[in-house]
């Protein structure tokens, strides 16, 4: 992944000891957002708030690529990406992710949040990552957020580590507009948290073995039969990691073939699922049935061919640690995965 590829996205925010040898100690961190391109910015924001229930916050359009965000109260969001004018101003990373999407809908980036930005940066330097410099945004002269990405892409979709100023966005930290951050979080369906993002790619053993070496160990073995993928669900602070494989056909298989490596889908924490669900019942016009997921009581949208990912919904568990509801595999090398937890 060259540097290039998550600075232009980003300038669109307003509001925006080693455990083993060779590898990092786990940094304090958690999973921030996605970039989810739409085939346009109005139908990735149709289905977000139609179909889904979210609320969708205005974003801009500085060179022909709008941005608008859906926020959550544990912090994390998503962030939308769509086209509006022939010839965008896009640049390498961009045309990259268009290129892979086909034109299509669809995520390939993720971030990390950290407050621990210089920390990680060296310690993954110390480790050979090909880390880029520091950039900031959204301009030189109030720097609102840092990041790093990477020149090589470690895993197997495109991750980048983040953070933000302080007085970055004055809705999160002046109480006299307490009011206005609890508002821009509420959604119609309920969801209260980003809980977890999962990748899909040929070999999820690559993926956990790359981020134990970042620091993040503890993986736990998985199966998601909803999407046909076996791999390791990986705890990235209160948040989760999933780096799947396909395991026989099924959406995972599919994903896989028809786009490469990816972000297969993405779950979120609602505080009455049974809300939730009567709203993307009603925005799809299908009943949706429920299943025993990582988090306990879920269900999927049925949001691949809108969306190009899978979107889940769990009933939020206070106090719940992330993979904690994973079941192990028994023989995972004999159930397509390599390696060890």
């Amino acid at each position: 992944m060259r540097p290039m590829l998550l600075v232009p996205a980003m300038l669109l925010c307003l509001g925006a000891a080693q455990a083993t040898a060779g590898a990092a100690t786990a940094p304090p961190a958690r999973l921030d957002h996605i970039l989810l391109w739409g085939r346009g910015i109005d139908q990735v924001t149709s289905v977000m708030a139609v179909k889904l229930g979210f609320q969708v916050r205005p974003g801009r359009d500085p060179g022909g690529v709008a941005n608008r965000y859906v926020r959550f109260a544990d912090s994390g969001y998503v962030e939308l990406l769509g086209i509006t004018r022939p010839d965008p101003a896009f640049d390498p990373g961009m045309q990259e992710d268009q290129q892979a999407l086909k034109g299509g809908p669809g995520s390939r980036t993720f971030g990390i949040r950290s407050s621990a930005l210089d920390a990680i940066h060296r310690s993954l330097a110390d480790l050979h990552y090909a880390v880029t410099p520091f950039f900031t945004g959204p301009d030189g002269a109030k720097p609102g957020w840092r990041l790093f990405a990477f020149d090589r892409a470690p895993l197997s979709s495109n991750t980048f580590f983040i953070d933000y100023a302080a007085d970055y966005a004055p809705d999160q930290f002046d109480p006299a507009n307490a009011g206005d951050y609890r508002v821009t979080r509420e959604h119609p369906n309920g969801a209260r948290e980003l809980s977890a993002v999962w990748l899909v790619s040929g070999d999820a053993d690559a993926d956990r073995r790359q981020l134990a070496k970042m620091g993040f160990g503890n993986a736990v073995p998985v199966r998601l039969p909803e999407v046909g993928a076996v791999g390791f669900c990986v705890p990235v602070g209160p948040t989760a990691l999933l780096a799947l494989q396909p395991e026989g056909g099924g959406i995972a298989a599919e994903t896989l073939a028809n786009g490469g490596p990816r972000v297969l889908g993405v779950s979120f924490g609602v505080v009455d699922l049974g809300r939730a669900q009567r709203w993307v019942e009603r925005g799809y016009e299908r009943t949706l049935a429920t299943y025993r997921g990582l988090s306990g009581e879920s269900f999927l949208a049925p949001t691949r061919d809108d969306l190009g990912l899978s979107v889940e919904f769990h009933a939020v568990v206070p106090g719940r640690a992330p993979c904690a509801g994973a079941a192990a595999l028994d023989g995972a090398a004999g159930n397509g995965v390599g390696g060890k937890a």
